[in-house]
């Protein structure tokens, strides 16, 4: 079941489908000065000149209303640049949606959305070396050399800020030490009971896992799987524990034991 509210938002304006437009990639500062720019202004000349046998050359000329928005202590931006056309591997559309405002007289069923033309041109803009954009690349290769800390003298005491005695990863890690350290070391033999017992159901684990089953200190453990166990330092089971060859059979040999043994009695 379709409504026409499903419909509106697929509603598409195909009349600028066939105009062509140019995608031009500018600086930052160009963009930062057009996004102060008002709206009824000119914020750029472009001049496309033909020469014979060597194609043609294209360069933007920025207006001095564009160059003046500038704010306190900012460098003077270049006031021509040169614009390098690159080919366009694949088509490509510039879209725009309006979205009206409540009191606006939008036309019922329309989704404001409208294809605006296909990019014909891709431009890179750069500037000319004169002697405004060498300036501002120095302005901006010190101001990224500034640190974004820098200390401060404090003539008074600061009431809003209130010391901690300690961070919260200091104590989380002291706690895992403490817990750490209550594990008390078992009987040798009751360790290898439950080793053995684990290693029936996997063949291989890793420390952290060991640790968690046997309930023992790290270093300790580590003792006994090197009697019992190999260490793995290959892909797939990089890092993991398994049993030796020799100990693959305990179980058995052990069950088989008890039956000897409940059956002499």
């Amino acid at each position: 079941m379709s409504t026409d509210d499903e419909h509106t938002e697929k509603d598409l304006d195909l009349i600028g489908a066939k105009r062509g437009v140019w995608l031009v990639k500018v600086p930052k500062y160009i963009a930062n000065r057009w996004d102060k720019a008002p709206g009824d202004i000119e914020v750029g000349r472009v001049k496309i000149l033909k020469t014979p046998g060597q194609g043609r050359e294209v360069s933007l000329t920025l207006p001095p209303a564009i160059l003046d928005l500038k704010d306190a202590g900012e460098e003077n931006i270049p006031e021509k640049h040169r614009l390098s056309v690159s080919e366009i591997t694949q088509p490509t559309g510039v879209f725009s949606q309006t979205i009206p405002d409540s009191t606006d007289s939008a036309i019922p069923g329309s989704s404001g959305l409208r294809m605006e033309g296909k990019i014909i041109q891709k431009l890179d803009c750069s500037p000319y070396a004169d002697d405004n954009y060498m300036k501002l690349k120095s302005d901006s290769i010190r101001k990224a050399a500034m640190s974004a800390r820098q200390t401060q003298h404090l003539n008074k005491i600061v009431q809003t800020y209130k010391p901690v005695s300690d961070h919260q990863h200091n104590i989380e890690h002291m706690e895992r030490k403490k817990a750490e350290g209550k594990r008390t070391r078992d009987d040798k033999e009751a360790v290898l009971e439950v080793l053995f017992a684990a290693f029936e159901k996997h063949q291989y684990y890793n420390i952290k896992d060991l640790v968690k089953l046997t309930n023992q200190p790290i270093r300790y453990l580590k003792e006994i799987l090197t009697e019992v166990c190999n260490y793995i330092s290959r892909n797939p089971h990089k890092n993991m524990w398994a049993l030796k060859p020799e100990y693959h059979h305990y179980k058995k040999q052990q069950a088989e034991t008890e039956k000897d043994v409940s059956g002499t009695e």
